[in-house]
């Protein structure tokens, strides 16, 4: 007895056939792939939500709290954003027209020396934090000691001219916090670097296989970098200076004096700020003056942790030494840099 197709005349045992273009995103059981939202689109109805609610929106920022805000937003990212390009065009110059063998042939042979040269190589090359890690996994690639690139890793974001300069315009009446940062920074650095030499593992760090801008010519490289670390470091001074703003304009008062007034919880209270808000470092000095609540001592914590260690840097330390190194490497970093900037404090300010 011959078997029969039971399918209604005009079937076949082919794919459901494609829906209409314009039904592609009304169906999603089939797996289709839906009309792209891009960003043009966006834009137009972000600018047209923007025209439908300007009435509310000039009522909410008339507000006097609205109005201290914005005052303490656009006076730190003014003062901070020429630090903030001067620095990573130096910088991304730096990391790609310098090449790291120049760093191999100028550090001396034995690593105890070869940290505090490293870290005082830091003074006087530019560097933002998104430009010192790939440099020290650049240096011990070609054979640095390990030592002596973290020390450079550590002191290059703190103690650069850029950063130095801001901080003296950051706090025109402290000039004080200046010498501060430098001698709390590059203690710190050498410090670091001499515990790994002394305590570190080969195992614990993982090392870089190839440079960033590896196949790039040195033009494309060098705008690239720009292009990156001014997006990137732009992105984290916008909101450092949004909760800067948040903080002296909502936060209730009685909250601040309670922080401020205990030393202690003060020193805390800005390490672990420094920590989460990922600041550039050319722009950290001036978000740190906007806190003048605070102490100079709390302060000088607040901008003697975040260049070394911050969400960012964690996971570019990790990304590029490794999880097992950053782990460790973190919060060590992050208590050496709080108790040296302490006692620094304490002597200095």
């Amino acid at each position: 007895m011959a078997i029969t197709n039971s399918a209604p005349p005009g079937a076949d045992h082919r794919a459901d056939p494609e829906p209409p273009e314009g039904d592609q995103e009304r169906d999603p059981e089939r797996g289709q792939v839906g009309r792209r939202f891009d960003s043009p689109l966006a834009l137009t109805m972000l600018l047209l939500l923007l025209v439908l609610l300007q009435g509310p929106l000039r009522r909410a920022l008339s507000a006097p709290v609205m109005q201290s805000w914005t005052t303490v937003f656009v006076a730190v990212v003014v003062q901070a954003l020429p630090f903030l390009v001067l620095g990573v065009l130096l910088s991304a110059a730096i990391a790609v027209f310098v090449p790291p063998s120049f760093f191999a042939r100028a550090l001396p042979s034995r690593p105890a020396l070869a940290v505090p040269v490293a870290g005082m190589a830091g003074a006087v090359l530019p560097g933002c934090e998104c430009a010192s890690v790939p440099v020290a996994g650049a240096l011990v690639r070609r054979g640095v000691t390990p030592a002596a690139a973290l020390a450079f890793l550590l002191s290059a974001p703190a103690i650069n001219p850029i950063v130095l300069t801001a901080t003296a315009v950051a706090f025109p009446r402290d000039p004080e916090m200046v010498l501060a940062r430098f001698v709390a920074s590059l203690l710190v650095a050498c410090v670091m670097g001499w515990l790994w030499q002394r305590l570190g593992r080969a195992d614990w760090l993982r090392l870089p296989t190839h440079a960033p801008h590896d196949g790039e010519s040195k033009g494309a490289a060098f705008w690239g970098s720009v292009r990156h670390d001014v997006m990137h470091a732009g992105g984290f001074l916008v909101l450092g200076a949004m909760a800067a703003a948040t903080l002296k304009a909502v936060a209730p008062a009685s909250w601040l004096r309670t922080a401020a007034d205990n030393p202690v919880l003060a020193v805390l209270a800005l390490s672990v700020l420094a920590v989460l808000l990922s600041i550039c470092s050319e722009a950290d000095a001036f978000v740190a003056a906007s806190l003048s609540q605070f102490s100079l001592t709390a302060r000088l914590a607040f901008l003697v942790v975040g260049p070394m260690i911050d969400l960012k840097l964690f996971a570019m330390q990790a990304g590029t030494f490794g999880r097992g190194f950053a782990l460790r490497f973190a919060p060590a970093t992050f208590a050496l840099a709080v108790t040296v900037s302490v006692l620094t404090g304490t002597v200095l300010l």
